[in-house]
């Protein structure tokens, strides 16, 4: 057998279950993620990003939101992010906070430049590198967010580039109306 055809033999199927499973698995995942991150911060001095995030808080509400405060809520919010992901609870809605408190997150690349950064915009610290990261997550719930209406990654490239045509066809029938 050619080695193209036993290629093909194994792709196809693989990626039409990566296709079919990727998003839940994703979206699983990232719910795990927030929720051990977000119940980590229930137990101060548990989270490596305790200090890091209870100051940028404060600093984005004025000093008005201290760390008793800012933690605990913090912790919940991420929590209730994680448990709605895992178990597919108001996804739209968790999907929005998802993508603001990780938008918050990245805030301190410029509120703490020489915490997050060895070399300004080029070189990270530990804490840059953790920051920078959930640019990731807010990709990752973007797909998840893609999927909420019953949409879905496609595994065969001519059924896609009929999906294309058929989506941008209904697009310009809605732009005339």
């Amino acid at each position: 057998m050619p080695p193209s055809t036993f290629f093909h033999r194994i792709d196809v199927p693989l990626t039409t279950w990566m296709a079919r499973r990727g998003p839940t698995v994703l979206r699983v995942a990232l719910g795990v993620v927030f929720l051990w991150f977000g119940f980590l911060k229930f137990f101060p001095g548990l989270s490596p990003a305790d200090l890091l995030a209870t100051r940028t808080i404060a600093t984005l509400t004025f000093d008005l939101v201290g760390p008793s405060v800012s933690l605990p809520t913090l912790a919940a919010v991420e929590t209730l992010i994680g448990l709605g992901l895992i178990f597919r609870i108001a996804l739209r809605g968790v999907i929005l906070l998802l993508i603001l408190q990780m938008l918050g997150t990245l805030t301190p690349l410029v509120l703490f430049p020489s915490e997050a950064w060895k070399v300004p915009g080029l070189v990270p610290t530990l804490e840059g590198q953790y920051i920078i990261k959930n640019m990731v997550l807010i990709a990752a719930a973007i797909v998840i967010g893609a999927t909420v209406r019953g949409g879905a990654i496609i595994a065969s490239p001519r059924v896609a580039r009929e999906a294309v045509k058929q989506d941008k066809q209904e697009a310009r029938q809605a732009s005339e109306r």
